[in-house]
């Protein structure tokens, strides 16, 4: 059994400049005003929009990231729309096989500390739950019929897709404080991220 925390990627190697040329391009056309694009007058115009609420031309460019968490943080991930998501398969995926390193993966919940009574209930459970998905498998299940007895403290991995203004709403919307806790813990990886690679876009959100 392994225990590891959450944790987020930005696939593709985007390019942040290219990316604001974009839309600052797609933008001007509302406006024609095409002609006033110079080196480097897409932030601040790109800044504007989304200050006045014009988030419509940020849906011209996306980001792909990858996110380790648990599968009960996908469950409210995947509920974004629009959006594209690959997610580790379950009824695929054999945990007993090599490529898993014969073991299954959870992530570690971050409102126990280890050693609390509550974790070590946890980690105890996520044994037993270990100890049976093999058994299962041992005894003939396949896996798809093994995964009936996986947490959602499961280790899952999810590629997921969004346009920029999709991705803002993601932020705001997981951020807040009525989140739950482990979504709340994945904007908290993701949002700097995306607030160094695009500020103009995402320096406004906050999360307390």
């Amino acid at each position: 059994m392994q225990i590891i925390p959450p944790s987020v990627e930005i696939l593709g190697n985007p390019d942040p400049r290219q990316m604001l040329r974009n839309m600052e391009a797609a933008g001007r056309v509302c406006y024609k005003s095409e002609a006033n694009i110079k080196e480097n007058t897409a932030g601040p115009f790109l800044r504007r929009l989304v200050q006045s609420g014009h988030e419509s031309v940020i849906e011209h460019e996306k980001l792909t990231v990858k996110i380790i968490c648990d599968r009960g943080v996908t469950h409210e991930i995947v509920r974004h729309r629009i959006a594209s998501y690959s997610q580790e398969s379950t009824r695929y995926c054999n945990y007993t096989k090599d490529k898993f390193g014969n073991e299954l993966t959870f992530i570690k919940p971050l409102f126990w500390e280890e050693g609390d009574a509550c974790y070590t209930l946890w980690k105890d459970q996520m044994a037993s739950i270990e100890k049976g998905y093999f058994a299962l498998i041992e005894a003939g299940a396949t896996p798809e019929e093994a995964r009936s007895i996986l947490p959602n403290s499961l280790k899952t991995e999810i590629v997921v897709t969004m346009n920029m203004r999709e991705w803002r709403h993601f932020l705001r919307l997981r951020g807040s404080k009525a989140a739950h806790p482990q979504i709340r813990e994945i904007v908290r990886l993701l949002l700097p991220k995306f607030q160094e690679m695009l500020p103009d876009l995402f320096e406004d959100i906050v999360i307390d």
